[in-house]
């Protein structure tokens, strides 16, 4: 462990401090390069295991001591609290009832219904590059974040789940809070309105079905088999957060990668047709998540070397894989033209996210929208004053400030 770790309370070294927040690689470089696991404490004090090296956590990933069960947890882990009807969902379910319950999602989850996303999540992406355009005519920078990156995919699940036109914005509002509020206490009040209002959205659908995601959860069956209530209810709201803050964060995060390797971004807009590579490289080189969701062993479990007992909890680093040079040549360089681009970013064996080819096309079409419309965006502010979210879990810009002049006669 690096001699610039903090001490716990409890003794444990705590490696994340305010440096770790701006620039997590580092970090991650010193803990993979010193040991494969290492015995730590998170912010808050709560001890974990932590798993650094690329070939552990793939292997982590599929290996069924490994439970997400908060069941199985010896150590009284809760993580972050939800009511019980939102906790039922695929991230915290092992493999019988998760094999069950992903059978009858990805019956809402086709091609057909990824692809007819298609025209909808362009027009969103166009309609929030005009305000872009309206602010930079003005002579104003605008910022990323907040005038394009997080409301594009709340657009696109305001789609999915066809959210009325006028519940919109308040939906949007509490989803907003919930990921980034001004005060603690404001995100469970966030989390219960948003509890109602699915509640009330799913009775609405079963009412009057339509031709959207919940209106096929609700009528998917396997074998006489179909989704609970509280299946249905934990499910829209794991597609909620999976499908909104994932995405928002890795439209920020890859256009400022793409804005700092200006040479590989001019490559992009030469030629579109690198860029379902290049958001592969995203993935692996900037993907917000650092971390796996935790797992607790069901019985004693050797990683690296290392025996980690049962009921501890495990996190399995996703950002220290990602950059493990016994893994990838050369892994803290960001190359579109990376032969090899495999990546942990969207999971891996039976927790592969189930909506990855949606996450895939709407990555691409923010970013070549963003290319596009704007051919010389650029950073309004030196790239070391740009703040970051003080987190652990997850890297990610509290903005993004940016310049540029649209197109002429860009919009499509």
């Amino acid at each position: 462990m690096s001699s610039t770790s903090a001490t716990s309370s409890t003794g444990l070294p705590q490696p994340f401090g305010k440096a770790h927040f701006i620039d997590p690689y580092p970090t991650y470089a010193r803990l993979r390069a010193a040991a494969p696991v290492h015995r730590i404490a998170l912010p808050d004090g709560s001890p974990v295991w932590l798993v650094t090296r690329e070939a552990d956590v793939r292997a982590g990933l599929t290996d069924p001591r490994l439970s997400v069960n908060k069941a199985h947890s010896g150590t009284g882990y809760r993580g972050f609290a939800l009511p019980p009807a939102l906790d039922a969902n695929l991230l915290n379910i092992d493999p019988a009832d998760h094999l069950r319950l992903r059978r009858l999602v990805s019956q809402g989850f086709t091609p057909r219904r990824v692809e007819g996303l298609r025209r909808r999540v362009q027009e969103a992406a166009d309609r929030l590059a005009d305000g872009l355009a309206a602010t930079f005519t003005a002579g104003h920078h605008a910022d990323i974040v907040t005038d394009f990156a997080n409301p594009l995919p709340l657009v696109v699940i305001g789609d999915l789940f066809d959210v009325p036109e006028p519940d919109r914005k308040p939906f949007s509002a509490w989803v907003s809070t919930m990921f980034a509020p001004e005060h603690p206490g404001q995100v469970p009040e966030a989390i219960d309105r948003i509890h109602r209002f699915l509640l009330a959205l799913i009775a609405a659908r079963r009412a009057e079905p339509g031709d959207d995601l919940l209106s096929a959860l609700i009528a998917a069956r396997d074998e006489g088999d179909r989704l609970s209530e509280d299946e249905l209810l934990s499910l829209a709201f794991l597609i909620l957060m999976a499908g909104s803050e994932n995405a928002q964060h890795l439209i920020s995060g890859g256009l400022l990668t793409l804005l700092r390797h200006p040479g590989q971004l001019a490559e992009l807009r030469a030629d579109p047709a690198l860029l379902p590579g290049a958001v592969e490289e995203l993935l692996r080189y900037a993907h917000p998540n650092q971390m796996a969701i935790r797992r607790f062993p069901t019985e004693p479990v050797e990683i690296g070397g290392v025996r980690i007992p049962p009921g501890e909890t495990v996190l399995l680093c996703l950002a220290s894989a990602h950059r493990d040079p016994d893994r990838y040549p050369d892994p803290d360089r960001f190359d579109i033209h990376r032969r090899d681009k495999a990546h942990l970013a969207l999971g891996q064996g039976l927790h592969y996210c189930l909506g990855a080819p949606l996450a895939r096309m709407e990555i691409a079409i923010a970013l070549e929208t963003l290319m596009h419309r704007f051919p010389d965006l650029e950073l309004a502010v030196p790239a070391s004053t740009l703040r970051w979210r003080a987190s652990f879990r997850s890297h990610a810009l509290r903005e993004l400030p940016v310049t540029g002049q649209p197109r002429t006669g860009a919009s499509r």
